[in-house]
């Protein structure tokens, strides 16, 4: 790939996140010294942190591996960034992130023409759990997108279903790997069976289960695509929206009050006009799965079949507990 990037050509980026002494240099140190992965394009390695290792570029096959260093986050923005990697002439980036920063601000800092091609998390498995007690908000925001999530010096004194629980808690997507002092990986086969049958004439969704079927559509809708499902949500309507289309859903709670958000799906019904914004409906109908003006690109469509109306559950927030 040549070195001069043009806007229609994308910037890979591998990003590795996770906290202080989580193991993210040590991997990425091994990555660069392997000639699969360094067999001679241009790479910036960006640093967004000083951990306690430091890197050697000698033991890299090839030597077109350009550091740069971001210490403070103003400093993430798309111009800044482009600047970095044309003064390399690189042709990709390996970003090491800094755990203390939300992943957010990254994904909204990049260039345009810069994309994610793989998110791995990398967490030091005897201080995970407290890191999760006493600052689960940023073990959420780094465990929501990554395509993996490595456990570092893990022991088998430890209960992988409890890490796993945590992860699962935050998305069903994520691949889990136990790294042992020794070397030796394992890679996590626990089942996480559905609480509802997905394959049921009608999919029926409790009120306690609501928050996981919620990720889970939205991360695979095809799985329901042309399925018949019921649950409880409340409505919003809004002028803007088109005719006999609303939406339906939950305030749900990933880890703290802070990051409520209303988690809902699209829904057309022709007598839409009659519903009000807060109202609690039993819904059920059938999911479409196809482009829609609320998703901005595909996502699931709820054409409904049946409104009830209905009281508040016990618990209004609903959560992955």
């Amino acid at each position: 790939m040549p070195s001069n990037q043009t806007q229609n050509v994308d910037v890979p980026v591998y990003l590795f996140t996770g906290f202080l002494e989580g193991g993210k240099t040590t991997f990425i140190q091994e990555t660069l010294e392997d000639k699969r992965f360094n067999s001679g394009e241009k790479t910036m390695l960006l640093l967004c942190e000083e951990g306690e290792a430091e890197y050697d570029i000698s033991t890299f096959p090839c030597k077109e591996v350009f550091i740069r260093t971001i210490d403070d986050p103003e400093d993430l923005n798309p111009s800044h960034l482009e600047a970095l990697l044309q003064e390399c002439g690189a042709s990709r980036v390996v970003l090491e992130y800094n755990g203390m920063w939300q992943i957010s601000q990254l994904f909204q800092s990049l260039p345009d023409n810069w994309a994610i091609y793989q998110e791995m998390f990398f967490a030091d498995a005897t201080t995970f759990l407290q890191y999760n007690a006493n600052m689960r908000s940023l073990v959420v925001d780094k465990l929501s997108s990554c395509e993996l999530v490595v456990f570092n010096r893990f022991d088998s004194s430890m209960d992988k279903m409890e890490f796993h629980k945590l992860v699962r808690a935050i998305s069903r997507r994520t691949n889990i790997a136990y790294e042992y002092a020794n070397g030796q990986v394992e890679y996590d086969d626990i089942e996480d069976p559905l609480p509802f049958d997905i394959n049921a004439p009608v999919i029926e969704i409790a009120d306690t289960d609501y928050a996981l079927w919620y990720r889970d559509i939205m991360e695979d809708h095809k799985k329901y695509d042309g399925k018949t499902v019921s649950f409880r949500g409340i409505v919003a309507t809004d002028s803007k929206f088109p005719q006999r289309t609303f939406a339906v859903g939950r305030h749900v709670m990933t880890c703290c009050v802070e990051d409520i958000t209303y988690s809902c799906i699209v829904a057309e019904w022709e007598k839409s006009d009659m519903l009000q914004s807060r109202q609690w409906i039993q819904v059920t109908g059938t999911i479409q799965v196809k482009k829609h003006k609320l998703y901005r690109g595909k996502g699931p469509v709820m054409q409904v079949q049946q409104v009830v109306m209905t009281s508040a559950p016990e618990q209004e927030v609903a959560t992955f507990y």
